[in-house]
């Protein structure tokens, strides 16, 4: 099954190093590799070219998460699965690629991601996070799966997470106008238009971040901003607020068995996470965009 690794990045030269030999040590070799650079100033489009991956170069003031994405997915070559990654999420295992791409020979797959493990050094309220929204059974979402999962239904991401190339093509590409959470929307377009999505825990990277009370705050304006600006996300899949529940439940039960000093930390974060998400959704537009099998989002 040929396959085009994707990769966006700036400024990624600390660790493009151990990125890159991850990359190169998969047993299942990509048939090429893109990178698209946002004119980084520390020379990671010419380590990239190094290592004889196609570097294109775009300006920072143009990316978009969606756009560029996209960007990508028409330069590719004629590859069946379209595999996206982020320049911070090192490949933990050798296999991760065949592992990945062996969800695809199930033909109803229009997309599958891998388990995000935490990184080297990472801090309690991190490492929780990271196991439990990538836990270590594998599973397989579809319209069925709303019943019982909800808004679950369609977490993916696109720090490790690849696309059947005509799935992909069939709901319309990436949303070019969403710069936050474009995963989400097209996990959502695909499920809506009858696609399953794998979940392939044996596939895994090392990905996580320490982020800021204040890092965190701004990454809950913007999901507020993208539920509310793409309203059809919680009509069709279930509002979030059970899941973020069962989240916050799980996180105290977890810290108090192993860090308990780091509980007043984690209710402070869920009080920003909660305050940044009402005040997106007050800022958003309010669009309800059209679903999925309607002409206006297949155009």
């Amino acid at each position: 099954m040929k396959s085009t690794v994707c990769i966006p990045t700036l400024n990624a030269r600390d660790n493009w190093a151990a990125f890159s030999a991850a990359l190169k040590s998969q047993t299942a070799k990509p048939d090429e590799v893109i990178v698209l650079d946002s004119e980084s100033e520390d020379g990671t489009a010419e380590a990239a070219a190094r290592d004889g991956f196609r570097v294109v170069r775009i300006a920072r003031k143009d990316f978009r998460h969606g756009a560029t994405r996209q960007l990508a997915a028409e330069m590719a070559s004629d590859s069946e699965v379209l595999i996206y990654m982020t320049q911070d999420a090192i490949l933990a295992r050798r296999d991760a690629f065949s592992v990945l791409l062996a969800a695809f020979e199930n033909p109803e797959v229009g997309a599958a991601y891998g388990r995000q493990l935490p990184s080297k050094g990472a801090k309690p309220i991190e490492t929780h996070a990271r196991l439990y929204n990538y836990p270590l059974n594998s599973n397989l979402r579809s319209t069925e799966s709303i019943a019982t999962l909800g808004f679950k239904t369609i977490f993916f991401s696109n720090s490790f997470g690849a696309y059947r190339r005509n799935a992909l093509q069939a709901v319309g590409g990436f949303p070019l106008d969403v710069n936050f959470g474009e995963d989400t929307v097209t996990a959502a377009r695909l499920i809506s238009a009858g696609w399953k999505i794998a979940y392939v825990a044996e596939a895994q990277v090392f990905h996580s971040h320490d982020y800021t009370w204040r890092e965190e705050f701004q990454r809950y304006i913007s999901i507020g901003r993208l539920h509310g600006e793409h309203s059809w996300l919680l009509c069709d899949f279930g509002g979030t607020s059970g899941e973020g529940l069962r989240f916050v439940k799980s996180e105290l039960l977890a810290l108090s068995k192993l860090a308990p000093q780091s509980i007043p930390c984690a209710l402070f974060r869920t009080a920003c996470k909660y305050v940044g998400y009402r005040i997106g959704r007050k800022r958003s537009k309010q669009q309800e965009v059209t679903p999925v099998s309607s002409t206006e989002r297949n155009r």
